[in-house]
C-alpha cells in the first residue's frame, strides 16, 4: 500500500514568495527552494533519503489531457507507455484519467491488469513475446499472478479476457501466436507493426522505424501476411501499428510515416481487407531543454488532417504517449557526497548516478540540474544547458559507480555546491526508475507522487535483503545429466 508523508512545513512553504526562477508544470522556486505543486522537495529528501524520484500529479495531468485535446479531433485513443515509468500508481492514475495501457512485457500486461485496466485496452507490442507470454495475454489461467493477484486487490484472473491488440513484429511471431491461440481456444486480435524505414532523427539507439532496425514488418510484405490470414479462425488481422522512435522532436518523420501507412491501408483494402485500426505508436518529444521539441498541438496540426476523413468513417485510432506524459512531470533528488578539484576538472559527486538515471550515459542525454536551495542571485531562469547567470562554475556531476562512464552532467555550469546539498535533476520521470539498476548493488530509489499538499510513497526504498533474497537458498537442479551420474 503508498505510505502518506506528513510534511509538517508545507503550510508555510506555499505561503511565501511565488515568483522568480524556473516555473515547470508542477514544479517551481518559492522562497528559494524547489516545491514540487504544494512540497518542499528538501522535505521529502529528509524524509525518504536520496536519491529519490518525485512525481507531481497535476504535472501529468496536465500533459495527458494536452495530448488528449490535440488529437480529439480524430477521437484518439491514448494508450499510455508502461515503459517509460511502469509504477502501478502511475498506471492507476493515468487510467483514471481516462487512459489505456501500451505494454511491451508480461511483466508490463501484469501491472497494467493490476492497476484497472481492462485487458481489452491493452495493446501488447515487443519483439521477442515468449510463448509463455503469448499464453498469460490470452488467457489468464496462464498468468505468473496465479496464486498472487488477491494481494493487489485483483481475483478475476481465471475470467479476465485476452489482450485488446497484439502489436505482431514479424511473420514467425504472428505464426507463433495463432498456434497458441487454436491452443488455448481464445482468438487473437493483432495488428502489423509496419517498418516505415522513415528516419527519426533521434539517437541511433532508439531509432526503430529503420529498415536496419529490428523492429516491423517491411511495407511491402504486409499486404501478403493479411492476404495469408484472411480467414484464419485464430487471428484476426485488425490494423496497422508503428513506432518510429523516441524522441522524435520533429513533426516531419510523423507526416512522412503517415503517408507510408495510408498507401498501404489504400492496398489492403483494394485488396479486399478492412482493417479497423492504425495505431502511430508513441515517440512524441518533450523539452528538456527550453523550447526543443514540438508540442502536441503541433503534432496533431500536421497530423490530425491527413486522417480526419478515415476517423470520421470508422477508422480506430491509437497513440502510445509516455515520455510526453510522464518525462516532465518527475525530478530526481539527489544529495552532494563529496566536492573533488582535480588538476583538470572539479567533480560534484552525488549519490545518484548511472544506476539510477542511466540517459546520460546511454544516450549523451541532457537533463538540466539545478540546486533545491540555490543562491539568490542563481534562481534558474529556464533549463538551458548554459544559463546566462555570473558565477556559475563548470562542474562534472558524477556518481557513486565504478565506472568512468558514470555521471549526470559533464562540463556544466552551477552554481557553487556543498557537501550535503540537494540537487534536482529535471525531467526525469520517463525512462528513470524504469531502467535503474542494482549495479554495484545499489539498491532502487523510492519514488513519491504529490498531489497539492500530499505526498505519497508509492515504492520503497530497495534494500539489500531485498536485493539478496534470490540468492539465500541455492538449489540442485534435477537434469538428464545428473539422474545419468547417479546411475
Amino acid at each position: 500500500m503508498p505510505i502518506e508523508m506528513t510534511v509538517a512545513t508545507v503550510a508555510g512553504a506555499v505561503a511565501g514568495d511565488r515568483s522568480g526562477g524556473l516555473q515547470l508544470d508542477g514544479f517551481c522556486y518559492r522562497d528559494g527552494r524547489l516545491v514540487v505543486e504544494d512540497v518542499p522537495v528538501e522535505e521529502i529528501a529528509d524524509a525518504v533519503g536520496t536519491p529519490v524520484y518525485i512525481y507531481s500529479t497535476a504535472a501529468v495531468t496536465r500533459a495527458f489531457e494536452r495530448m488528449r485535446r490535440a488529437f480529439a479531433p480524430l477521437n484518439a485513443q491514448l494508450h499510455y507507455a508502461v515503459k517509460s515509468s511502469p509504477n502501478l500508481h502511475l498506471c492507476r492514475l493515468i487510467r483514471e484519467l481516462g487512459g489505456r495501457m501500451d505494454v511491451v512485457s508480461i511483466g508490463e500486461l501484469e501491472r497494467a491488469w493490476l492497476a484497472g485496466t481492462p485487458m481489452a485496452d491493452i495493446v501488447f507490442a515487443g519483439v521477442a513475446k515468449t510463448e509463455d507470454e503469448v499464453r498469460a495475454a490470452l488467457d489468464g489461467r496462464f498468468s505468473p499472478l496465479a496464486g498472487r493477484a488477491e494481494a493487489f486487490g485483483r481475483e478475476d484472473l481465471l475470467t479476465r479476457g485476452p489482450v485488446g491488440l497484439f502489436n505482431v513484429e514479424s511473420a514467425a511471431e504472428l505464426e507463433r501466436i495463432a498456434m497458441l491461440a487454436e491452443q488455448v481456444g481464445v482468438p487473437a486480435r493483432a495488428c502489423l507493426r509496419v517498418n516505415p524505414d522513415v528516419d527519426a532523427r533521434t539517437h541511433e539507439y532508439t531509432t526503430t522505424g529503420l529498415e536496419e532496425n529490428k523492429f516491423g514488418i517491411y511495407a511491402d510484405q504486409v499486404p501478403g501476411l493479411f492476404d495469408l490470414y484472411r480467414d484464419h479462425p485464430a487471428v484476426e488481422l485488425a490494423g496497422l501499428q508503428v513506432h518510429i522512435g523516441s524522441p522524435v522532436r520533429e513533426v516531419q518523420p510523423y507526416v512522412e510515416t503517415v503517408k507510408v501507412l495510408l498507401g498501404l491501408l489504400d492496398r489492403l483494402e483494394a485488396a479486399g481487407h478492412r482493417p479497423s485500426v492504425l495505431d502511430l505508436g508513441g515517440g512524441w518529444g518533450v523539452d528538456y531543454s527550453e523550447g526543443e521539441s514540438s508540442t502536441p498541438e503541433d503534432y496533431a496540426a500536421q497530423i490530425v488532417p491527413l486522417l480526419a476523413e478515415r476517423a470520421n468513417n470508422g477508422l480506430e485510432i491509437l497513440l502510445e504517449p509516455g515520455r510526453s506524459i510522464i518525462g516532465n512531470a518527475g525530478v530526481l533528488i539527489t544529495r552532494v557526497q563529496y566536492l573533488k578539484q582535480g588538476r583538470k576538472k572539479r567533480f560534484v559527486i552525488c549519490d545518484a548516478g548511472m544506476h539510477t538515471l542511466i540517459r546520460p550515459a546511454l544516450y549523451r542525454a541532457f537533463h538540466f540540474l539545478w540546486p533545491v536551495r540555490p543562491p539568490a542571485q542563481h534562481l534558474a531562469p529556464s533549463r538551458f544547458e548554459r544559463p546566462d547567470l555570473p558565477g556559475l562554475v563548470e562542474c562534472d556531476v558524477v556518481g557513486p559507480i565504478c565506472e568512468t562512464g558514470d555521471f549526470l552532467a559533464r562540463s556544466r555550469p552551477l552554481p557553487e555546491m556543498g557537501q550535503g546539498d540537494l540537487l534536482a535533476v529535471f525531467s526525469a520521470g520517463a525512462y528513470g526508475v524504469s531502467m535503474a539498476s542494482n549495479y554495484n548493488d545499489h539498491g532502487r530509489p523510492p519514488e513519491v507522487l504529490v498531489d497539492g499538499a500530499k505526498a505519497t510513497v508509492i515504492a520503497e526504498r530497495q534494500h539489500l535483503a531485498d536485493l539478496l533474497e534470490t540468492e539465500r537458498s541455492p538449489r540442485t537442479l534435477t537434469t538428464p545429466a545428473s539422474e545419468a551420474d547417479r546411475e
